[in-house]
């Protein structure tokens, strides 16, 4: 059986795009128009995913993540023109997936799906070894190659990428990565982040226009690209 999706759009437009994108990726559609709606279709219908605006005629798209999720295992992917930094970092602390912001590119749309149901129902602490080309990460023997040769972190180094690891594809936020990573720390700042992230992309990338291992969510966060 197909994958199914619940896409919760007010425009009917937006919801039949995102229809045939996804019925010619092989995917089986749902569609709901204003939030009520998108609840009870969630309830009957027990989609794996949702693909969510929050420009929603009876409520704020927000109000209906948490709602979505403790209804069943569907992950949420938030499809919306709002492209504040608070409102992306606000739907990702209140549990969505990802945040695509419209117009959007139907393939790096369907790429995120893809991501976000390969994770669906799995523990993020059963991802032990994780390969992106010639890149291995091990996250039990904390042990990272490149082309075979291993590649000397630092702790906090280690502990940055092992979170993005078990999260790779997803955006994870700079709080809690903060919070994550500096623990008890006294007065964790972004700009450590930073540092620790521009020195993971030394040591882990290539040379060569090969683009980016880790990709940055400007004024959100930072996500382990998937692909490669």
């Amino acid at each position: 059986m197909p994958a199914k999706i619940l896409v919760v759009d007010d425009e009917a437009a937006i919801r039949r795009l995102l229809r045939n994108t996804l019925v010619r990726a092989g995917y089986a559609v749902v569609e709901a128009e204003d939030g009520r709606d998108a609840l009870r279709q969630a309830s009957v219908e027990q989609p794996s995913a949702v693909l969510l605006d929050l420009g929603l005629p009876d409520r704020d798209g927000l109000s209906l993540i948490p709602l979505l999720r403790k209804q069943g295992e569907a992950v949420v992917l938030v499809v919306s023109a709002r492209d504040a930094v608070e409102e992306k970092v606000t739907a990702l602390d209140l549990g969505a997936e990802d945040y695509v912001t419209k117009p959007f590119d139907s393939e790096e749309l369907l790429a995120r799906l893809r991501v976000a149901l390969r994770h669906r129902g799995v523990a993020d602490a059963t991802e032990k070894t994780v390969e992106r080309g010639d890149l291995r990460i091990d996250l039990d023997r904390r042990v990272v190659t490149r082309a075979g040769e291993e590649v000397h972190l630092t702790r906090k180094e280690h502990d940055v990428l092992a979170m993005l690891t078990r999260h790779i594809g997803r955006i994870v936020t700079h709080d809690r990565l903060l919070a994550g990573c500096w623990g008890g720390d006294e007065d964790p700042r972004v700009e450590y982040l930073r540092i620790v992230i521009r020195n993971l992309r030394q040591k882990l990338e290539a040379p060569g226009p090969v683009g980016s291992v880790i990709a940055n969510e400007l004024g959100v966060g930072y996500r382990l690209r998937a692909d490669g």
